[in-house]
């Protein structure tokens, strides 16, 4: 894989697919439709899945693209895959909170090791450069020319004062159990794969997610976590997070900067 052309083309495309999103966002209305598992879909979704999935398949035809909007097409997985979300954070999107984000990644060999998080509303861009290392990119942003680009990592937590991030739309009474078991200093919540970023940027420390999600919903993210030095686990056994499962159900997981001193499960 050419890492320096992924870079390029996943960047590139996030900011076109953002662009197409937010003028359906800004729209003064659009439509919500319910996929087969009850979730909401909107037309920024497919025009974003659109999009990216041409520009990726147009770039690189040889490697396997999974993409959530076409999902019930995917029945198999190889050791490297492109794995897209275009739009995660479909009901903040809806609700017109701003927290959603445009995901592409990597996976090789079970691992993200590439991955893009774009935050249209928020203007907010984080990414994994060649090399692995995870930046935030300072807009405003220009297709043809990256920004002031700044390396992002996990903080060195204080285990008697942690930060937490929660699910903004996806908190129930497992996850604060699990919280309660720290020492927390604060609570944030955000939408969307936003919350690996903020473990990533050591804006905070621990993210549990005790609730449903696929791999695409979290590829992108967990590329960014882990090349800011950070960690994803399985919420049962701590084992890392794998990926190319059959489904791309995910099993529920903990995010955290390896500071922090994990309770056990």
């Amino acid at each position: 894989m050419d890492y320096g052309k992924l870079v390029n083309v996943m960047r590139r495309l996030s900011l076109q697919a953002g662009a197409k999103i937010m003028e359906i966002y800004e729209a003064d209305d659009f439509d919500v439709n319910l996929k087969s598992d009850n979730s909401p879909v909107t037309a920024a979704d497919e025009a974003a899945d659109v999009l990216i999935s041409a520009g990726l398949r147009d770039a690189f035809p040889d490697v396997m693209l999974v993409t959530e909007e076409q999902s019930a097409t995917h029945d198999t997985t190889g050791d490297t895959f492109l794995i897209v979300d275009p739009l995660d954070g479909t009901k903040e999107f809806i609700h017109r909170r701003g927290d959603f984000t445009v995901n592409i990644a990597l996976v090789e060999n079970g691992v993200p090791t590439r991955g893009i998080v774009y935050a249209p509303a928020k203007g907010r861009m984080f990414y994994t450069d060649a090399s692995g290392q995870s930046l935030e990119e300072s807009g405003p942003f220009d297709l043809n020319s990256m920004g002031s680009l700044m390396p992002i990592s996990v903080s060195d937590a204080d285990n008697s004062a942690l930060m937490v991030v929660a699910s903004k739309s996806h908190r129930d009474q497992a996850t604060d159990d699990y919280i309660s078991s720290y020492s927390v200093a604060d609570m944030k919540s955000a939408g969307s794969s936003l919350k690996f970023c903020l473990v990533a940027t050591g804006e905070a420390d621990l993210y549990p997610r005790l609730g449903r999600t696929m791999e695409w919903d979290t590829a992108a993210g967990h590329a960014v976590l882990s090349g800011a030095g950070g960690a994803v686990v399985r919420f049962d056994d701590l084992e890392p997070l794998a990926y190319g499962k059959k489904g791309y159900a995910n099993p529920f997981f903990i995010a955290y900067a390896p500071s922090v001193t994990l309770k056990a499960t």
